[in-house]
């Protein structure tokens, strides 16, 4: 079992930025790819984006390309979500989610842990 704990959220005026953290005690941390996923209130959960297992491949959604980068760091098992140039449309419950075994990077069922979520809420 692969527990995940987000944190870093919270309240940003429009063209601001955050950065969410994932972390993890689990030592097989660097041989999951992980990924960030969101959802707004009464919408379906939607792919934020994605990073491999060594970090080297990155995926991001049309809507986040540009504005949000991922990271991790394998040595500590964290993940870091920076958003930049944030907009309302950004508000969401921010999820972060390991995945065993190769799949589609932007499908939710293919993912095999999930963190609890944080708030990121984008308002003047």
């Amino acid at each position: 079992q692969v527990q995940l704990v987000e944190s870093g959220g919270g309240l940003v005026q429009p063209g601001g930025s955050l950065t969410l953290s994932c972390a993890t005690t689990a030592r097989s941390f660097s041989s999951y790819n992980m990924g960030w996923f969101r959802q707004a209130r009464g919408k379906e959960r939607e792919f934020v984006g994605h990073i491999s297992a060594s970090g080297s491949i990155t995926y991001y959604s049309d809507s986040v390309r540009g504005r949000f980068t991922i990271s991790r760091d394998n040595a500590n098992y964290t993940m870091d979500l920076q958003m930049n140039s944030l907009k309302p449309e950004d508000t969401a419950t921010y999820y972060c989610a390991a995945q065993r075994y190769y799949g589609p990077y932007y499908d939710r069922a293919k993912y095999d842990y999930w963190g609890q979520g944080t708030q990121v809420t984008v308002s003047s």
